[in-house]
């Protein structure tokens, strides 16, 4: 399972959201898509999963905050209490076990990150 987290300002576009993805997705194809629950009803995420035709998994922030991430963003961590919401979401929605395949990746805008993260099943 290889999961794409998301995290993003509120004026982050699609265009925002699909340059994070290029740059963190370069080696792997997710097979989800994810961010923090309160980001995940957002139109530019929904519309973007939408185009990619891939489900979206809203994660509460009590399971953001269990994940523990390799990137610190200080905004991330006063509004969430995770060091990356991408990151966390990744591995969130990857599943217990899961590794960062790729950490944060910014959007040149500034305003969307994307990490993937993967659990390997047998």
């Amino acid at each position: 399972m290889i999961a794409a987290g998301f995290g993003f300002r509120k004026e982050a576009s699609s265009s925002s959201l699909e340059d994070a993805y290029g740059r963190a997705c370069e080696a792997a194809a997710p097979e989800v898509l994810a961010t923090v629950d309160d980001k995940a009803v957002a139109e530019a995420f929904r519309l973007f999963a939408e185009e990619l035709g891939l489900p979206v998994k809203a994660v509460p922030v009590d399971v953001l905050q269990e994940q523990e991430t390799t990137t610190q963003s200080a905004a991330s961590k006063a509004r969430y209490g995770a060091g990356s919401v991408a990151e966390a979401a990744a591995l969130a929605a990857a599943g217990p076990g899961a590794r960062l395949l790729t950490v944060r990746q910014i959007s040149a805008d500034k305003l969307a990150t994307c990490a993937l993260a993967i659990r390997e099943t047998s």
